[in-house]
C-alpha cells in the first residue's frame, strides 16, 4: 500500500479556491456592484476610427478606446457579398471591416486586462440570425469569455457583479438590437427587452433630455444607455447632410454646463428616473481629454484618476497624433479611405438625395 504525503492528501480533498477578483475595471470599489449598476462610457459606432471622414464618430480604433477606458463598443453589422461587416448605415458609406476581425482585436485587449469587464452593442441592420453572429464571436474566441445569463430577460437584482463576471471568466456582455435567440446563442442578449435607449439624431443640444424612446416591456427601474452625441446639417452634392458637430465637442463631452454629458447624466437623467444610465454612449471620446470618465467615475462613487487620453497606439490608431484633439494630422485607416471614392458613387448614382439622412444613424 502507498502512502502520501499529507498535503498532497489535503490537496485530494479540498478542490482549489480560485482568488476572487479585488480590482475590477480599475477601481476595487466596482468588485461588489452589479453589472447594471456601474456607469461606463461607450464609443458610439466604435468600428468608424478616421479623421477625416464624414461618416465616422470616433478618431482612434478599438484597441486605443479600450487602453484609454472606453467600456461599451457599439457597432452596426452589415451583411454585405455574404460577410459580417461593420459599416455605417450602407458599406458604400463606411466599410469597417469583418465583424470577425474586429472581436478579435477585442479579444486581444481582453487577454492583456483580464481585470476589466466589457461590453459590445451590436445593432444587427439586415437581421441576421443569431447563429450567424455567433460565429464571428466564435472565430474570435470570444464565445468562451462571453457571458450568459440564466434566462432572456434578467430582472434588476439579478445581474451579476462585476467581481463575478471576472472571476467566471465571462467577462463580456454582449447585447444585440433585434433576432436575439436566447435557446440558440444565450450569450447573444436582446438589448430592448433589458435596457432602454434615449433618442438619438439630436441637432440641439436641447435634446439631451434622457426621455424613453426604443425599448420592449417595463422600463421602471431598468437599465438604461444615453445616446449623447450632437449633429449639426453639412451641404453636401446640395442637399444637408447630418454629421457630427465636433465643434461643439468640449461642451458636449463636459462634465458640466448646459448641452453637457454631466448634466444630462446626472440632473436630467437621475431627475426623471431615479439612477444613473449605465451606459454614456458618445462621440469622439477624447474630446474633454477625460471628461467622459470623470462623469463615470462620479456615477460609480470613485475617485476619477485623470490620465493621457488617446495616447498614439501604433495602426490601431486614427486620430490625431497630437494631444489637441482639434489638430488632426495623420492618415486614416484604410478602411475610412474607401470613404472619398463612395461619396462620389454615391452623388453619381443618386443626385446627392441619397446620403442626406444616412450618416446620422
Amino acid at each position: 500500500m502507498r502512502y502520501y504525503p499529507l498535503l498532497a492528501l489535503l490537496a485530494l480533498s479540498y478542490p482549489s479556491v480560485s482568488q476572487a477578483a479585488t480590482v475590477c475595471n480599475g477601481y476595487a470599489e466596482l468588485c461588489s456592484k452589479a453589472f447594471n449598476d456601474v456607469t461606463v462610457v461607450g464609443a458610439h459606432n466604435s468600428y468608424t476610427a478616421s479623421n477625416t471622414n464624414l461618416a465616422a464618430n470616433q478618431d482612434y480604433g478599438v484597441t486605443q478606446q479600450l487602453t484609454d477606458g472606453v467600456r461599451l463598443l457599439q457597432n452596426q453589422v452589415h451583411l454585405q457579398n455574404g460577410q459580417l461587416r461593420l459599416c455605417h448605415t450602407s458599406c458604400l458609406l463606411y466599410d469597417g471591416g469583418l465583424l470577425s476581425d474586429y472581436l478579435t482585436k477585442v479579444k486581444t485587449w481582453m487577454d492583456a486586462n483580464p481585470t476589466e469587464v466589457v461590453t459590445i452593442l451590436l445593432v444587427n441592420i439586415d437581421n441576421q440570425p443569431a447563429t450567424s453572429i455567433a460565429q464571428a464571436y466564435v472565430t474570435a474566441g470570444l464565445d468562451k469569455m462571453s457571458y450568459s445569463p440564466p434566462s432572456a430577460t434578467l430582472a434588476n437584482d439579478a445581474w451579476p457583479t462585476y467581481g463575478t463576471l471576472i472571476d467566471s471568466g465571462t467577462r463580456l456582455v454582449n447585447f444585440m438590437d433585434n433576432t436575439a435567440n436566447f435557446a440558440s446563442v444565450p450569450y447573444i442578449i436582446d438589448e430592448f427587452s433589458n435596457l432602454w435607449e434615449s433618442h438619438f439624431d439630436i441637432q440641439d443640444a436641447s435634446g439631451f433630455n434622457c426621455t424613453i424612446d426604443r425599448f420592449t416591456g417595463k422600463t421602471d427601474g431598468q437599465m438604461y444607455l444615453i445616446n449623447h452625441y450632437l449633429y449639426t446639417t453639412s451641404s453636401l452634392f446640395g442637399g444637408s447632410t447630418p454629421v457630427p458637430n465636433k465643434a461643439a465637442l468640449n461642451v458636449t463631452n463636459a462634465v458640466s454646463g448646459p448641452g453637457s454629458l454631466g448634466e444630462e447624466a446626472g440632473t436630467t437623467c437621475i431627475a426623471l428616473h431615479g439612477r444613473a444610465p449605465t451606459f454614456l454612449l458618445v462621440d469622439f471620446y477624447e474630446y474633454g481629454q477625460g471628461s467622459v470618465f470623470q462623469v463615470a467615475a462620479t456615477h460609480n462613487n470613485v475617485t476619477y484618476v485623470p490620465k493621457a487620453i488617446a495616447a498614439v497606439n501604433g495602426t490601431d490608431n486614427a486620430g490625431p497624433s497630437s494631444a489637441n484633439p482639434g489638430s488632426v494630422t495623420s492618415t486614416p485607416n484604410a478602411a475610412g479611405q474607401r470613404f472619398t471614392s463612395s461619396l462620389s458613387a454615391l452623388s453619381v448614382l443618386a443626385g446627392g438625395v441619397f446620403f442626406g439622412s444616412l450618416v446620422a444613424l
